[in-house]
Order: C-alpha cells, then structure tokens, then sequence
C-alpha cells in the first residue's frame, strides 16, 4: 500500500484529524491540499494553513496551502483549480471539515444552525461536488467523509437535532453519492470513531483536560483513512467504517498506542456509534 504521488484534498486540514491524516499519507509521498480558514494563529485553535504545510513537508509530501471558507462555492472552485494547477489532478477528496454545538433547540440560535449546515452538510456536498470532475479521471479515486453511521434513533437527535441533522447530511452524501457514482468508479465511503478522539473541540466544548484523558489521539483515525484510501474504489464504496472495526478486520491489536491519557482505557464513546458496534468491541468503555 502507498498513497506516493497521489493527491489528497483535505478540507480542514490545518489541525486535528485533517492533519493526522495528512501527514499519514505525507509519509509516502503524497501532494495535500490543506484546505482551511485558519492563516492566523487562533488563542484556542493550534494551527494554522501554514504551520500545516510545514509538518507535511516535513514528513515527506508535499503541501498546498489554501485560504479557503467551504461555505462559499467560489472559493472551493478556486481551491481545487489551485490544487489542480499544482499537482496536475486530484486523487482523493477528505470531507473532514465541522462545526458542532451540543445545544437543544432552544438554545441553537439560526446563526449557529445555519453555520453548522453550511459546513457540515453543504460543505461537503459542495466540497465533493467540485472534485468529481477531477476524480473521474484518478486512477483509484476516494471521497472520504468524517461523518457518523446513519443509525436513526432518536436519543441521537434529541440532545442537539441542529448538530446531529448537520452531521448525518455529510452522512446522506455518502449513501447517495455512492450510488450515484458507482458507474464512475468513484468510492464515497465515511469514517467515524468507536470512542471520543483527542482534538479542540473535545478539550474546548466537551470537558477540557480530564475528557482528553478517556480519548483515542487522531492517529488511529489517520491510520484507518489510509488503509480505505488504498482500497480498490470499485470494490470499496457506500461504506459506513468505524476506525477500530476497520483497523481490527485488517489485523491491528495494539490499540493502547492510540491513548490519549496515560492508560489504554476505559474510553469515553463517541455520539452516534450503534450499540452493535460497541458489542462487538472488546474496548472497555465509560458509560455516562
């Protein structure tokens, strides 16, 4: 498996899981398009467009780094123009970029809801749209979406149905898409993690240091990404994976290496995650 000279598009590429994955494949070889608002350092946010480039540079790939806001059709039609300009095409698009508030409904103001759909939903589907053009005609061509399991129950929704609806239409871009492309040879698949993973919005939005404690680091996300990347497109499309599911179907037993605290465990699980997949883990796990 190599994903050397491929290109990656990654939307929100500048930290967290975006990154992880990045640098995974820069470790081959590969061309990232980091695709992200962030120029600036932020006081809560690591990471800038730039600051990213550097670190995939550095472990071998080579970095594009693009200014760029996924709400806003012109700007992601530049960015991929810019990266096709660069590296001659595009091989995989990464549909990571989020925005999440755990609020009810009424505590969602319309700027928040409107926020989390633009980026989540929409910017995936603009995002995927965009790229198709360019991926029919890659060799191997993957869109990869961080997004949940489409497990309709309603103790997901109730919480935050702003959030969730937000998150499960990246989820919808991917059974239709999936569908909709299969004559192309194009694989739609998403990825979403068996427990909470170690990024901002964990230490930010859901309990700071002590959460970041019962958390997996984005590495094991990274991990999984890679190997559906190398998948044969044809044969591996319309796939809803769980990280640990998938690296353990492909012969991974060392998941303490994955801890974000000090011991292997027990972990807080993630939203979204159906009771089946919790079963058939032998992860021990924090139940609130």
């Amino acid at each position: 498996m190599s994903l050397r000279g491929k290109t990656l598009f990654i939307t929100g590429a500048s930290r967290g899981i975006g990154l992880a994955i990045a640098l995974r494949a820069a470790r081959d070889g590969a061309n990232i398009a980091i695709v992200a608002k962030t120029t600036e350092p932020h006081p809560k946010l690591p990471g800038t467009i730039y600051t990213a480039a550097a670190e995939i540079e550095a472990a071998g790939g080579a970095a594009l780094a693009l200014a760029c806001d996924i709400r806003f059709e012109d700007q992601v039609a530049g960015a991929v123009a810019a990266t096709v300009a660069r590296f001659g095409g595009i091989d995989a698009c990464i549909n990571n970029a989020s925005a999440i508030s755990l609020t009810g409904t009424l505590a969602t103001d319309m700027k928040r809801y409107d926020l989390m759909q633009q980026i989540n939903a929409r910017g995936t589907f603009v995002a995927s749209r965009a790229t198709i053009p360019h991926l029919k005609r890659a060799a191997n061509p993957h869109v990869l979406t961080l997004s949940p399991p489409l497990d309709m129950q309603a103790k997901w929704f109730a919480p935050h149905v702003a959030y969730t609806t937000a998150k499960f239409g990246m989820s919808l871009c991917t059974l239709g898409m999936a569908r909709e492309f299969a004559p192309d040879g194009i694989a739609f698949n998403s990825l979403w993690p068996l427990t909470a993973i170690d990024t901002a919005a964990v230490r930010n939005l859901l309990g700071g240091t002590a959460m970041a404690q019962v958390t997996r680091i984005p590495e094991i996300l990274a991990d999984a990404a890679y190997l559906i990347l190398n998948k044969p497109a044809r044969a591996c499309t319309g796939n809803f994976f769980i990280d640990e599911a998938l690296l353990r179907a492909e012969g991974v037993t060392d998941f303490a290496r994955y801890a974000a605290g000090a011991t292997d465990g027990p972990y807080a699980p993630d939203f979204f995650v159906p009771e089946e997949a919790f079963a058939a883990s032998s992860t021990p796990l924090r139940r609130a």
